[in-house]
């Protein structure tokens, strides 16, 4: 199955089973190509949240005018800071940015219970780096990109360009099929 990727400057289709990484700066303004990626050719889409809470996620795929009926958030980061928490059937919680086990977990229940296109957001994997470690980051992101693969599913993983060194970038990046690069002025570059 072949998804619309509606980034600037990538293919136009890519297979299920294909991982992006969205390389950022800092301060990036990755929202755009992140509801983009979530809301284009997709029945159904999971994003995990380390950085945001799932009502901040809301506000964003509103924002965006993404159909949040087709959305479950999974916040990981809610239970960490003591905030009120309803789980609901479109909303998950997992105890913490570096339970990296549960975001994995969780990440295999949405795909296994829905059908058709799925798209998955992960924002960030610098967060889950700097909560835990890069080597158990790298581990989470390997099992996530499997379960894209086994679920013809596709996927889009933020990392913060700035925050990394270079050993840890190059590691991170020869994990993904493609890698959309981000500018602090808005233009991307992308190599698949």
């Amino acid at each position: 199955m072949d998804y619309q990727l509606a980034i600037e400057n990538t293919p136009d289709t890519v297979p299920g089973g294909t991982g992006v990484l969205l390389l950022h700066p800092s301060t990036g303004e990755t929202d755009r190509i992140d509801t983009e990626f979530l809301s284009t050719d997709t029945d159904e889409m999971l994003v995990i949240s380390t950085r945001t809470t799932a009502r901040e996620v809301r506000q964003k795929l509103e924002h965006y005018e993404v159909d949040e009926e087709r959305a479950t958030i999974l916040d990981a980061l809610s239970v960490e800071r003591g905030y009120t928490r309803r789980q609901s059937e479109n909303v998950k919680y997992v105890s913490a940015p570096d339970d990296l086990e549960g975001i994995v977990d969780e990440t295999r229940v949405f795909l296994e219970s829905t059908e058709g296109k799925r798209r998955v957001s992960l924002d960030s994997v610098t967060e889950m780096v700097y909560y835990s470690d890069a080597e158990r980051a790298a581990e989470a992101v390997d099992a996530i990109l499997e379960l894209l693969d086994e679920h013809d599913a596709v996927g889009l993983f933020h990392l913060a360009k700035g925050v990394h060194d270079d050993d840890e970038l190059e590691d991170f990046r020869a994990r993904f099929d493609g890698v959309v690069d981000l500018s602090e002025d808005g233009s991307v570059v992308a190599e698949f």
